[in-house]
């Protein structure tokens, strides 16, 4: 069996928490508008591993682990009038959009926060602590990964 891939995906605590997907156990990963970031979501496959991090929030960081269970579902937002997601160029018959599934693993005991982020990686490690960076979807090399992982392991 090959080596998961693993990725960050960044949502606002106030729109989506690690605590609302501990909650719920799985969750459509939807409402991304970017391209790259959507690029990046259909390069997943099952059982792919992903920090959740939370952004636009003090401390932002890194508060825990997901596993992606399903892929290339069609973003049901974007067909919803009354979603901020709608997306009114978007076609039924061929979706510009689309999602993964995410299944809760766990929260870490402590939150990796950007600052600490910086001062572990640069920002060839590590696209998130790029100046200007402002994908919420990345992809994060197994080492690097391995080494989040060792910050933030929970019990």
């Amino acid at each position: 069996m090959t080596e998961p891939n693993y990725w960050l995906m960044k949502s606002e605590p106030d729109a989506y928490s690690i605590d609302t997907l501990k909650k719920d156990g799985v969750t459509l990963w939807d409402g991304i508008r970017n391209y790259q970031a959507r690029n990046f979501m259909r390069k997943m496959a099952i059982n792919d591993k992903v920090f959740f991090y939370h952004s636009n929030c003090k401390p932002p960081g890194i508060v825990g682990f997901m596993e992606v269970i399903d892929l290339n579902i069609v973003d049901p937002t974007q067909f919803q009038k009354e979603s901020k997601y709608y997306d009114p160029k978007s076609n039924p018959d061929n979706p510009r959009w689309d999602c993964v599934k995410l299944k809760y693993l766990f929260k870490s005991d402590n939150i990796l926060s950007l600052p600490e982020l910086k001062i572990l990686f640069n920002e060839e490690e590590l696209l998130l602590v790029k100046k200007g960076n402002r994908l919420s979807i990345i992809p994060i090399e197994i080492k690097i990964a391995k080494l989040i992982l060792e910050n933030i392991k929970s019990d």
